[in-house]
C-alpha cells in the first residue's frame, strides 16, 4: 500500500473511491443530438483505465426542454440516453472507476432561440450578460413541472447503473433562486434565505422519494458569489450547514464566484497566468465548518498541488479535469513512480475557450484528448525503423520528434536557433502567458529520453538533408510574419513580432493594425501600453480578438482597459505614409458601399501590423524534386489512420511532408495535431 495521500481510497456513503482524484463534471461537447455516444464514452473510458476515482460526465445535462443546451450538453430528459449513459457507466465500472452525471436547469444561462425556441425562464427578469437572454420571471407551475423534470432525470439516471448524481447551483436555476440579485419572487420561493432555498429542498425531497435514501446526490454550488448584494461568504457557509443538515446530500463540491460574465467564470474557472488553486483555503473553510464529504477542483493542474489539497486536510476529493484531458494517465503515472513524464496542463484554456465559442474541447498540447477513437494517447513501435529527419524544433516538431521515437525511429532534427520552442518561445516572453513554455520544455524532456539527436543553431539545406540518408523529412519550420498587406506604406510598418521581441521599442502614440484577431496582437498591445504608450487597435473583424476568444480575453481587456487603449472594430488600415516626423495612416472600412467615404485618418509615430504568418517553405520546395511523393500527403490515408503510400517519383530519395505554419497560419493545436496524426502511422 502507498503512503501517498492521493491514493488512499475514499468511502462515500456505500462507495469506495479507489484513490482521491476524480475529474469533475464537464461538458466537452463531444455527444452527439445530446446523447453520449461513442466518442463521449471513449473520453471517459481513457481515464477510467487509467486509474481515475471517479470520473462525473456532464456539465450540466438538461433536466428540462425549457433548459436547452448552448454547447452540446447531454439531453437527460429524454429516456432514450439511459441505455447510452449505462453502457457508458458499465465500461468504466469495469475498470475501477465510479460515475456520476451533473443534472441542471440552466434557467436564464441560455438562448430562447435554441432547442424548442421556448423562453428561458429564472427567479426574475433579469438578464444574463454572457447568454443575452431576458427570461421569463417563474411561475408556481413552472417550478412543479422542473422540480418533476430533475426527479425524473434522477430516476433516468439510477436505471443507467451510475453510482450518483450531483446538482448544479452556481450561475444556473437552483442558485439562481439562492441569490438576491437573480431572485425577485415573492414568497414562498423569494424573500429572505430560507425562501429562496425551498426550490432546492423541495427538489431534493421529490428525487430522495423518488430514488431512495442509497442513491448518492450532492451538489456543486457557489459558496460566495463574490458580487456586490449577492450570496456572501456568510450565506456561503450557513447554506453548506444546511444542505449537510438535510440529510439528504451525501457531499458538498465547492466553487467560489459567479459565471454570467465572461471576467467572472474566468475567477471561478483561471486560466494561465492566474494564481492556481485559488479557491483551495475557502472549500477547506468549508469543510472544517461543516465536517461533511468536500470536493473541489479550479485550476488544480499539477499532482504536488493535488497532493497538498488532500494532504492538508482542506478536502475529500480533488478534481484534475482540465489536467486529465492534457494527460488521461496522470494517475497511472503517479502510481508507477512516474510524474516527471506527466504531461503538463499549461492552463492555456483552449478547452473550454472552444465550447463556449460552439466547438468541440480539444486540448492545445494534447490532440488525442476527444479524438481517443482515431488518435492514440500511448505511440505503439513501428514494424520497420526508419531514420526521420525534421527541420524545426517548435510545437509541432518536436511532437513529431517524439511522436517518430516513441515508434522506434531514429530521430534528427535540425532547428535553426539556438533553443526550441519556434513561436511558443515568443509567445512566453509574456510573464502571463509563460506557462505555454510547458508544451515546449515536455516534448524536449521526452526526446532526451527516447535519444533524439538536435541540432542547434543549424540552418538546414538541402545538400545536408539529403547526407542524413533519410527515409522521411518532415519540414516543421514555422512562418514569418506577414506585413506587407497595405495598398500602400508596408516598408514604413512593424510587426507585432517585432514588439514581442523587444527588437523594436513601442512608440509614443501607436496605432496597432489586427487582421489575424489571435494573442500575438494583443501580447504586443500589452507591451505597448505598459510602456505608457498612446495606443488605439483597430480590427476590421466586427468582434475583437475573436481567436483569443472569451476566457483568455479576459486578462488582456483587464489590462488594456487600465491602461485607456481604445478599441476600433469594423474599420480597416488602408495606407501608411511619412508626414515629417511622423506616420499619417489612412483607414477604411468593408462597409463601404460608395455611396459615400468611410475614410479616416490617424497621426501616429509608429504602426503595427499584425497578419499572421506566410510559411517558411524555402527548403520544402528545393526538397519537393528529391522526394518520393512530391510532398503530396493523401488526406484519405491521413484522416483514416493508414500509412502514406504516394509514389510520385520512382526516383525519390525520402517520403517529404511539411506541417504547422510551414503549410499555413494556424494554431499550435493544429501544429501539434498534425504531426501527431502523420507521425503515428509512420
Amino acid at each position: 500500500m502507498s503512503n501517498d495521500p492521493l491514493l488512499q481510497p475514499y468511502q462515500l456513503k456505500h462507495l469506495r473511491l479507489r484513490n482521491r482524484i476524480m475529474i469533475t463534471s464537464h461538458e466537452p461537447a463531444y455527444s452527439e443530438n445530446g446523447m453520449p455516444t461513442e466518442r463521449y464514452r471513449t473520453y471517459h473510458v481513457e481515464r477510467a483505465k487509467a486509474g481515475v476515482a471517479l470520473t462525473m460526465t456532464a456539465g450540466s445535462a438538461a433536466v428540462s426542454l425549457d433548459s436547452p443546451p448552448v454547447f452540446d450538453n447531454l439531453l437527460v430528459y429524454k429516456d432514450e440516453i439511459v441505455p447510452w449513459m449505462k453502457q457508458l457507466t458499465d465500461e468504466c465500472h469495469e475498470h475501477g472507476a465510479a460515475v456520476m452525471i451533473q443534472l441542471t436547469h440552466l434557467g436564464r444561462r441560455t438562448r430562447w432561440d435554441k432547442g424548442e425556441w421556448l423562453p428561458a425562464v429564472s427567479p426574475s427578469h433579469k438578464r444574463e450578460a454572457s447568454h443575452r437572454s431576458f427570461p421569463k420571471k417563474m411561475e408556481d407551475w413552472d417550478i412543479q413541472r422542473i422540480i418533476k423534470d430533475y426527479t425524473d432525470a434522477a430516476e433516468r439516471m439510477v436505471a443507467a447503473g451510475l453510482d450518483g448524481i450531483e446538482l448544479q447551483a452556481y450561475g444556473h436555476l437552483m442558485d439562481q433562486f439562492w441569490s438576491p440579485l437573480t431572485n425577485t419572487l415573492d414568497g414562498p420561493y423569494g424573500g429572505n434565505l430560507d425562501n429562496r432555498l425551498r426550490f432546492t429542498f423541495d427538489l431534493l425531497k421529490s428525487i430522495r422519494q423518488r430514488v431512495g435514501n442509497e442513491f448518492i446526490v450532492g451538489l456543486r454550488y457557489t459558496g460566495d458569489e463574490m458580487l456586490s448584494g449577492g450570496l456572501t461568504q456568510e450565506d456561503g457557509l450557513s447554506i453548506s450547514q444546511r444542505l449537510k443538515d438535510s440529510g439528504m446530500v451525501d457531499f458538498l463540491n465547492i466553487v467560489r464566484g459567479h459565471i454570467d460574465t465572461d471576467a467572472g467564470l474566468t475567477d471561478l474557472i483561471p486560466i494561465q497566468g492566474m494564481r492556481n488553486s485559488p479557491h483551495l483555503d475557502f472549500a477547506g473553510e468549508i469543510r472544517a465548518a461543516t465536517e461533511f464529504p468536500t470536493f473541489h477542483a479550479a485550476k488544480i493542474p499539477d499532482v504536488a498541488t493535488a497532493r497538498y489539497a488532500i494532504a492538508s486536510g482542506k478536502v475529500d476529493m480533488v478534481g484534475m479535469t482540465r489536467a486529465h484531458m492534457t494527460d488521461p494517465h496522470i494517475i497511472r503515472k503517479i502510481i508507477a513512480g512516474d510524474e516527471d513524464n506527466i504531461r503538463p496542463c499549461v492552463g492555456a484554456n483552449y478547452c473550454l475557450d472552444r465550447i463556449y465559442q460552439g466547438g468541440a474541447a480539444f486540448c492545445i498540447h494534447n490532440p488525442a484528448t476527444g479524438r481517443e477513437q482515431t488518435m492514440p494517447h500511448d505511440i505503439t513501435k513501428a514494424e520497420v525503423r526508419k531514420k526521420i529527419v525534421i527541420v524545426g524544433a517548435g510545437p509541432g516538431g518536436l511532437e513529431a520528434a517524439r511522436v517518430a521515437a516513441e515508434r522506434g525511429h531514429e530521430v534528427t532534427v535540425f532547428e535553426a536557433l539556438n533553443d526550441a520552442g519556434g513561436q511558443i518561445r515568443l509567445t512566453a516572453q509574456s510573464p502571463r502567458r509563460h506557462e505555454m513554455m510547458g508544451i515546449i520544455d515536455w516534448r524536449m524532456s521526452q526526446c532526451e529520453r527516447l535519444g533524439v539527436s538536435f541540432h542547434f543553431n543549424t540552418y538546414a539545406e538541402a545538400e545536408q538533408i539529403q547526407a542524413e540518408n533519410p527515409d522521411v523529412v518532415i519540414i516543421a519550420t514555422g512562418g514569418l510574419p506577414d506585413t506587407d498587406v497595405l495598398g500602400s506604406g508596408n516598408e514604413l510598418v512593424v510587426s507585432s513580432w517585432d514588439i514581442l521581441s523587444r527588437s523594436i521599442k513601442p512608440g509614443s502614440n501607436v496605432l496597432l493594425f489586427d487582421d489575424a484577431g489571435d494573442h500575438a496582437a494583443l501580447q504586443a498591445a500589452e507591451v505597448i501600453a505598459n510602456s505608457g504608450a498612446k495606443l488605439e487597435i483597430i480590427t476590421p473583424d466586427r468582434s475583437f480578438a475573436p481567436e483569443v476568444m472569451a476566457m483568455n480575453l479576459v486578462p488582456y481587456m483587464r489590462t488594456l482597459q487600465k491602461q485607456d487603449v481604445t478599441f476600433t472594430v469594423t474599420y480597416r488600415l488602408q495606407d501608411v505614409r511619412r508626414d515629417g516626423d511622423q506616420l499619417l495612416a489612412t483607414i477604411g472600412s468593408d462597409y463601404d458601399d460608395g455611396s459615400r467615404d468611410f475614410s479616416q485618418t490617424r497621426r501616429v509615430d509608429q504602426v503595427v501590423i499584425n497578419h499572421g504568418t506566410l510559411p517558411f517553405d524555402d527548403l520544402y520546395f528545393e526538397l519537393r524534386a528529391l522526394s518520393s511523393n512530391e510532398g503530396e500527403v493523401n488526406y484519405n490515408e491521413l484522416i483514416n489512420g493508414k500509412p502514406q503510400t504516394l509514389t510520385n517519383n520512382s526516383e525519390g530519395q525520402f517520403q517529404l511532408f511539411r506541417i504547422g505554419d510551414a503549410i499555413s497560419a494556424r494554431n499550435t493545436h493544429a501544429a501539434i495535431y498534425d504531426a501527431l496524426r502523420l507521425v503515428k502511422d509512420l
